[in-house]
């Protein structure tokens, strides 16, 4: 329905050729604001109910005293392995969790893997790649979260959370205490659930924006030939080549796996193509940008940085075994 009234109002509307890169560009930012601002402010509201009636501050203080032995980081993971979101509409739940006080470590792990693996690029990758090697992306998808998750979190990070995010936290405590101390009934609460929803969403709004502005730029004005030749000439360095040049890139894993399919055709290495894909969904300058209203600038690139690492091991490992 999102994607149908952004076709009707940039193509009929508007009159913006569909074919055109300036058409393309605009209609991803209108699609994408707007799935973006609804994902935001929806699910803002359920994690506002979902406090109100089951405290998190009691998962929390779970997360937080009980030994688990890793098992919190595998099932983050494997809630954003099933996740259907990319990396920027991930951002809306890494709120949720970052606001209701989650270890640090825990919810890196989600954002990890939410925009690398779903149901859709599972679906594409076994028509395109096998089950073979749609097994050992996915696996290595999870890993992947798993251990950025427990690296970032033994980093004790969270003295680089932004201000706003900190003060979301004390906000988060109070509304804790009040809801455990006032018997208040679904509809009494409601309201301030949804003035703090749309709190949340005014607060990163102008980071939203920028963010798919800079990801329907490039979306409508990169040639996708550009990178097969750039990775072709960086030869033993396509790895980490393949990691650089997609990180401004903006895009989700269904939308990005045909392109792959493309570079393996031309003779891309399968590892290589596999670490612009990862980057791409999961490394997206957009991202970084709607990361800024939650994180400083060294959380960002010590978490992108890290991943960056993961993602190049990533693609050696597969160029060498597939």
């Amino acid at each position: 329905m999102i994607q149908q009234f952004a076709d009707w109002l940039i193509f009929d509307i508007i009159g913006l050729d569909a074919t055109s890169r300036l058409g393309e560009s605009i209609n991803f930012f209108v699609y994408d604001s707007i799935k973006i601002i609804i994902l935001l402010f929806g699910i803002s509201v359920v994690m506002g109910i979902i406090n109100a009636y089951f405290p998190i501050e009691r998962l929390r203080n779970y997360l937080s005293t009980h030994k688990m032995y890793g098992f919190q980081y595998l099932l983050a993971s494997i809630f954003g392995a099933i996740t259907p979101f990319c990396s920027c509409s991930s951002i809306p739940l890494f709120i949720g969790f970052v606001k209701g006080g989650i270890p640090l470590g825990v919810t890196f792990a989600f954002l990890i893997t939410s925009p690398l693996v779903n149901e859709v690029a599972v679906a594409m990758f076994l028509g395109t790649f096998g089950v073979k090697v749609t097994a050992i992306y996915v696996a290595c998808g999870i890993l992947l979260g798993m251990i950025g998750g427990v690296l970032l979190g033994k980093m004790n990070l969270e003295r680089y959370l932004s201000p706003w995010i900190i003060q979301m936290q004390k906000m988060q405590m109070e509304a804790d205490d009040a809801y455990e101390s006032n018997h208040l009934t679904f509809m009494q609460r409601l309201p301030g659930i949804i003035k703090d929803a749309l709190g949340i969403v005014k607060g990163v709004l102008l980071y939203v924006i920028i963010g798919i502005a800079i990801g329907a730029g490039i979306h409508g004005y990169v040639p996708e030939g550009f990178f097969t030749e750039f990775m072709q000439k960086a030869g033993i360095f396509g790895v980490p080549a393949s990691v650089i040049i997609a990180i401004p890139m903006y895009s989700n894993a269904a939308g990005i796996v045909p392109v792959v399919e493309v570079f393996v055709a031309k003779g891309i290495p399968l590892g290589t193509a596999l670490s612009f894909m990862m980057s791409v969904v999961g490394l997206s300058l957009p991202e970084a940008t709607m990361l800024k209203k939650i994180m400083t600038w060294k959380l960002i690139g010590i978490f992108f940085g890290t991943v960056a690492l993961m993602i190049m091991m990533l693609g050696w490992t597969f160029n060498i075994i597939l």
